[in-house]
Order: C-alpha cells, then sequence, then structure tokens
C-alpha cells in the first residue's frame, strides 16, 4: 500500500470520527446529519440552458457572451455549476475559509452533475493548485477535496501532481482584471515528469471553486497546452453575475 493510499485512509478514519464526536449539520437550514441536506442542495440553482457555449456566462446574445465575442478565455471552454450568490456563496466561503471541509462531498456532487448534464469528457481532473505556503496556512486545498469528491461519480482520475503553481501570488479577489492577468502570468508550470509529451492529445478538466475572470484558469492551462494537451476545460462551482 502506498503513502498517498495511506495518507487516504487516515484522513478518512479522522472524517469518522470526527462526525461521530460532533455529528454534521446543514450549513444552510442547520438540518442535522447533513453537511448539506438534499433540499438545501437541491435548492441551489443550476446553469443548464441559455448559457455562453465558450466560458459559461449567462449573458448571451447568440449563443456567445460579449466578452467571448472580442477577448475569448484561452482554455477549450467553461462550464458552472451555479452563479456566486447565496446559498451556494455562504457554502463556498465556509468551505474555503472556514475549515468545513464536509461541504466538498456534497459540492463535489454538484460538480459531478455539472460536467454529465455539459457531457464534458476528460481523461484526468487537475484540482487548482495552492501554493504550498497557501496550502500550509489553510491545511488543505479546496480545490483537490471538490476534484475528489466529483471523481467518484464521474469516474475520472484526479492527478495533484500534473501541475504546480511554483510562484506564491496574492488573493485575487483584491485584483482588476488587467492585474489578475498579472498576477497569475507565468505562476505555473507543468512537473517535469509530465512535460515532455506525456498530454499529447489528452483532454484535462480543471476544477476549482470560483471563476471571475477567467485569468487564474488561463494561467493554470497554459502550461498544459505547452505539453501536448489537446483540450483544457475548466469547471467550477460559481461565477458571479
Amino acid at each position: 500500500m502506498n503513502t498517498k493510499t495511506l495518507v487516504q485512509q487516515s484522513q478518512q478514519i479522522a472524517r469518522s470520527a470526527l462526525d461521530l464526536l460532533f455529528p454534521p449539520t446543514c450549513a444552510i437550514c442547520k438540518k442535522a446529519g447533513f453537511s448539506l441536506c438534499p433540499s438545501c442542495l437541491s435548492s441551489i440553482p443550476r446553469i443548464e440552458s441559455s448559457f455562453c457555449t465558450h466560458c459559461g456566462s449567462v449573458h448571451i446574445q447568440n449563443g456567445v457572451c460579449q466578452e467571448c465575442t472580442y477577448h475569448p478565455l484561452q482554455i477549450s471552454g467553461l462550464r458552472t455549476a451555479s452563479v456566486y450568490q447565496e446559498p451556494l456563496r455562504s457554502c463556498i466561503h465556509a468551505l474555503k475559509y472556514e475549515g468545513n471541509t464536509r461541504l466538498a462531498e456534497p459540492l463535489g456532487l454538484l460538480l459531478a452533475h455539472t460536467y454529465i448534464v455539459h457531457a464534458l469528457q476528460a481523461d484526468v481532473l487537475v484540482p487548482m493548485p495552492l501554493h504550498t505556503d497557501r496550502q500550509r496556512e489553510r491545511g488543505y486545498n479546496q480545490g483537490q477535496l471538490l476534484a475528489e469528491a466529483c471523481a467518484k461519480y464521474v469516474q475520472v482520475p484526479v492527478n495533484t501532481e500534473l501541475v504546480l503553481r511554483h510562484r506564491a501570488t496574492v488573493a485575487q479577489a483584491s485584483l482588476k482584471a488587467a492585474e489578475r492577468q498579472q498576477n497569475v502570468a507565468g505562476a505555473f508550470v507543468c512537473a517535469p515528469a509530465y512535460a515532455t509529451g506525456a498530454l499529447v492529445g489528452r483532454t484535462v478538466v480543471i476544477i476549482d471553486d470560483i471563476c471571475t475572470t477567467g485569468a487564474t484558469l488561463e494561467a493554470c492551462a497554459a502550461p498544459l497546452f505547452a505539453a501536448g494537451a489537446r483540450a483544457v476545460w475548466g469547471l467550477v462551482l460559481a461565477r458571479p453575475m
């Protein structure tokens, strides 16, 4: 049994023990026994029609949004589960900043539903990497938790070592659009083991929680395309209106 499997099993045991000591309650309605109960999960509106065929935005005209008409994202496409509004906004915040990692499971299911509805076809799922300093500070990568939860339903492997965030960046939320692109430019590299042809002809789906301008997704996708990936898509929980 390899080290990664042992770590995953240890984490599962720890989560089970935590559930016994501190039973989960729904992040929205506070119903006992659920991190996000089925009723509240189903209350989150889904983007399944009337969206931009490239970036998934709900602001469209003739199938494509104005932004993609003039400045399309430099990725193969982006699909979004919902919009960044309540109650999903609070769930993402709780997962990302409040340590409520239990929410990764139902939110990962939401991503899996989006993956299936939009008929995405991936060879591998790649969670948006955090810089080692940021991940050490937070204790986990919420993108990885979401990707692993999604993968269980769509039966696509997750690779956390394919692309690395080798340069620390400031939080994108505090920056304007042009500053976001500059902030993440060159921040990601493809791991050496995968930079010599292993991705040729492959389709990669990058998993993240929120996409605003798409700058981080583009920066993450760039080394994957350079390594030979045929297509790189984004799959995220939410975009701001």
